[in-house]
């Protein structure tokens, strides 16, 4: 059980107990409380339907466990609940029942526990119930009414029998049918709206906390990195200037193209903390720059050129999005090509290719969608919504990058989906707001 569920499982206890308090509340009318509120003496075919009520309720504080996260459960014993109110109030009196005001307490439940349609179905099953209660009623009324009448006036053909008594009643059981209506819309309507809004707003503060603790994980790894790349700045100089001096000393062609290889090593991380720093200062002053969607393309295909000649890159753009324009900083690259090694590396490791499908388009009229397709084994389902939020622990590091990523194109107005392949692999969504359309 995961902490989430744990207050809906409260809920769903209470509820049960819930249940228990009103079967007892039931009991104890019945035996010790009839003359008191002027119920009916309930006849023995209640008593069986009590007895089959106090088994449900046994079993429902047993089980409640499994209506957890199943809202067509809990709607089922909601409509139970209503219709053993119904049965035991009209065994009890019917519509002059005190306690019929409690046909609503599966409403209100349910307004806020449940989608808007469950209401609405109890309002109107509450409702038909007490209009044929109300219906039993008034013809039980208007029979006794015209009994007592006959008996007490004399027999005559022109005698016209009194009617004021029956009418007054019909009026106020109208009158109570009606209250009952209104009651019933007022919590489908406005506690169903009350408890989507708090739904709506407790959802984006689960949402505000998680991108604030994410927050503070990039922080804390941009703050470890920072101080780590400025520690290397040393050792690389040094580094470099070591390569300089066995330039000068040896000639030999093969320690020269060791030394050749050194320096281009040294070249790559020089170049790398270059970006390093602009990439900081960029994000530190919130600096966008636009760029259109073709050369961002091609700065893409050639860093990866670059940084990884073996890899298989199928990139297919729209032509309608080649002249959008988005707005970048210096860290959506190294985002993008953060996924797509993801990708190299997961293809290599399933079928030893280095295959990697990107197709570019519109999402939305104003949104640019960037689909990366690797040929790996996929990503297990319970990662796939942890990916990107949390840190992973992966052997490759591949939650760390796809964590990095994730929060760039946060910064940026986009979005980063995962999602697994219907064949094979897992492909990476990221979105991008567009800021302008030029025609070429």
């Amino acid at each position: 059980m995961t902490n989430a569920s744990l207050p809906f499982n409260a809920n769903q206890q209470q509820l049960a107990l819930l249940r228990l308090v009103n079967w007892g509340l039931k009991i104890g009318l019945i035996l010790f409380a009839t003359d008191l509120f002027g119920l009916t003496t309930p006849p023995v075919t209640l008593s069986y339907v009590l007895i089959f009520e106090a088994c449900y309720v046994g079993f429902s504080y047993r089980f409640h466990r499994l209506s957890m996260n199943n809202n067509g459960l809990l709607f089922l014993t909601l409509l139970l609940d209503t219709l053993f109110w119904a049965t035991w109030l009209y065994f009890t009196g019917g519509a002059t029942n005190a306690f019929v005001s409690l046909l609503l307490l599966p409403i209100a439940i349910s307004a806020i526990t449940l989608p808007r349609w469950a209401p609405w179905c109890l309002t109107i099953v509450s409702t038909i119930f007490y209009t044929l209660m109300i219906v039993d009623i008034t013809e039980q009324n208007s029979v006794s009414v015209m009994d007592h009448d006959m008996s007490q006036m004399p027999m005559a053909a022109n005698h016209v029998m009194p009617a004021s008594h029956s009418m007054d009643m019909g009026s106020h059981y109208l009158g109570m049918w009606f209250n009952f209506v209104i009651s019933a819309l007022v919590l489908t309507v406005t506690v169903g709206f009350i408890a989507k809004r708090i739904r709506q707003k407790n959802a984006e503060l689960r949402y505000l906390r998680e991108a604030q603790l994410r927050q503070e994980k990039i922080l804390a790894l941009g703050t470890a990195s920072a101080q780590m790349a400025h520690q290397l700045a040393t050792p690389l100089a040094t580094l470099r200037l070591l390569t300089d001096e066995l330039v000068d000393t040896h000639h030999d062609a093969e320690q020269m193209e060791l030394i050749s290889e050194m320096q281009q090593a040294l070249n790559r991380c020089e170049v790398t903390l270059a970006d390093l720093r602009l990439a900081t200062e960029s994000i530190r002053e919130h600096k966008l720059t636009e760029q259109r969607v073709d050369k961002l393309v091609a700065t893409l295909t050639e860093q990866i050129s670059l940084l990884m000649p073996e890899a298989q890159l199928n990139i297919a753009i729209a032509p309608q999005v080649e002249s959008c324009i988005v707005m970048t900083d210096m860290s959506l690259l190294p985002a993008l090509m953060a996924l797509i090694q993801n990708g190299i590396q997961a293809s290599e490791d399933n079928q030893h290719q280095t295959r990697v499908d990107i197709n570019i388009g519109l999402s939305q009229p104003n949104q640019l969608s960037m689909t990366i397709r690797d040929y790996g084994v996929g990503i297990a389902t319970h990662l796939l919504q942890t990916l990107g939020s949390n840190m992973v622990k992966s052997p490759k590091g591949m939650g760390i990058a796809v964590l990095l990523s994730h929060t760039s194109f946060e910064r940026l107005g986009g979005k980063l989906y995962l999602k697994p392949h219907s064949e094979c692999g897992t492909e990476a969504i990221v979105t991008l707001p567009l800021s302008v359309q030029k025609t070429s």
